[in-house]
């Protein structure tokens, strides 16, 4: 029986990717833990692996194919002693691979219509499922007996689970019954109820393109270059909607003064151990200005742990770690890499570690363990002479903390105007899990943390 490889999630958020390479081609032999093809999300650059023994029959999506649905079949391998050719020619089940361009319904009626060729009596038991597929969903979907994981395979295939006939206990829906129903084209006759909830969304596009039209209506034809947009800025644009209209922002700023702290640092960077290379002697670390900031960001989240929170509808959830992302530049965006329990690593580690995230985030290769989840956020926009700016909350922390340069400024002591190197940061909080008063405490504990750097080191 042919073996369907189809789209992975490589993330719990994703929903499609681009297909970037293949590195098979029809009639090689795999097994599981071969690399075969090269998968392009939002963020990174992902290998994928074979998890079954067999022939590579047919590869259904070309490499290149961009916005490939997760779970769409991309290829087919034939089973050990079976014949590729007709595991080939068995690729029919591309009716997922409609899904992947879900652009009108009529290709979703579509679906349902293909395999009445097999059997004249198919299309008249095709026809009740729909009228009885609503039925079920309006009277109660509560009564629809089926497994928490049916459920979530038939969400994710489009499948409704009140239309799959139930094999288990009392007729229970189980996770085969939804996997048959959607092998089969199944069970698709529930996208006729939701065609409620897509016609919404196909509706949008709409007034967007309408939008670009009066846009583009305001410039001389050829005065310039339209550049499609790729995945991670189209995912940035999307997660930054979310945030600012689903998230309360508040902001809170402060100075804090640098002398300190860069004192300390020229000590910590003097005595760094040196090893012999080609290239001269290297120092073990180089510690950095923000290096010390994620360091202090950790410690005062640990001194004020109300503020270490994220945010649900039904509770708050309080971290007993700091996991600190750090907003690094990378071609066409952003990305924020994590370095987990910094409140317990040393500034060499830190500052080692962020170097290696950084190299790998520009080469699209960190994993998506690396960048997904984390208690707050740190941006850093100093080194670019920028004096102060607020920063944009990455759900699902609450809190996110925007550095300024650090600047000669002129500063009262003692009744006497001395100068200091001072920087400006910027607070944003999601104001509802942390208000103004939580936030203010927590900036305060940032402050003593830098101003008294030396306390980061015991």
């Amino acid at each position: 029986m042919p073996i369907n490889i189809t789209m992975p999630a490589l993330s719990p958020t994703m929903e499609e990717g681009n297909l970037a390479k293949w590195l098979v081609k029809e009639g090689d032999k795999v097994a599981p833990g071969d690399v075969i093809a090269e998968i392009e999300t939002d963020k990174a650059t992902m290998e994928v692996e074979a998890v079954d023994e067999g022939t590579v029959a047919k590869l259904l999506v070309p490499a290149g194919t961009e916005g490939v649905k997760v779970n769409a079949i991309i290829a087919v391998l034939a089973a050990e002693g079976e014949e590729v050719s007709a595991a080939a020619s068995g690729a029919g089940a591309p009716a997922p691979a409609k899904a992947d361009t879900p652009k009108a319904e009529a290709a979703k009626e579509a679906a349902p219509a293909a395999p009445s060729p097999k059997a004249e009596t198919a299309p008249a038991p095709k026809a009740p499922p729909a009228p009885d597929a609503a039925p079920a969903k309006s009277s109660n979907e509560s009564r629809v007996f089926a497994s928490p994981l049916a459920r979530r395979i038939a969400q994710e295939g489009g499948i409704d689970v009140a239309a799959v006939k139930g094999t288990g206990p009392h007729g229970r829906v189980v996770k085969l019954d939804v996997e048959a129903a959607i092998a089969g084209g199944g069970a698709k006759a529930a996208p006729a109820p939701s065609a409620s909830s897509p016609a919404p969304a196909k509706a949008a596009p709409a007034p967007k393109a309408a939008s670009d039209d009066a846009i583009l209506r305001l410039f001389e034809e050829g005065s310039y270059e339209a550049i499609p947009h790729d995945s991670m800025r189209k995912t940035i644009a999307r997660r930054l909607v979310e945030a600012k209209s689903t998230i309360p922002h508040f902001y809170l700023t402060i100075d804090v003064e640098l002398d300190a702290l860069l004192s300390l640092r020229t000590q910590i960077n003097a005595a760094a151990p040196v090893t012999k290379t080609e290239k001269g002697e290297v120092p073990a670390y180089k510690i950095s200005v923000n290096d010390m900031i994620i360091k202090a960001q950790a410690l005062a989240l640990q001194a004020v742990p109300d503020a270490n929170v994220s945010w649900t509808e039904t509770a708050m959830l309080r971290h007993k770690h700091s996991d600190v992302g750090v907003a690094v530049s990378i071609p066409g965006g952003l990305i924020t890499p994590i370095v987990r329990k910094a409140e317990l690593k040393s500034l060499s580690t830190i500052s080692n570690e962020m170097k290696d995230y950084a190299a790998r985030a520009r080469a699209r290769k960190l994993k998506p363990e690396e960048f997904q989840g984390g208690t707050t956020a740190v941006s850093n926009l100093g080194m670019f002479g920028i004096k102060d700016f607020a920063a944009v909350i990455n759900p699902p922390h609450a809190t996110i903390l925007a550095v300024g340069a650090g600047e000669q400024r002129a500063v009262v002591k003692g009744g006497e105007i001395k100068v200091a190197n001072v920087m400006s940061v910027t607070l944003s909080t999601d104001h509802r899990a942390v208000d103004g008063a939580l936030g203010a405490e927590l900036m305060q504990a940032f402050k003593r943390l830098i101003e008294n750097p030396m306390s980061m080191l015991v």
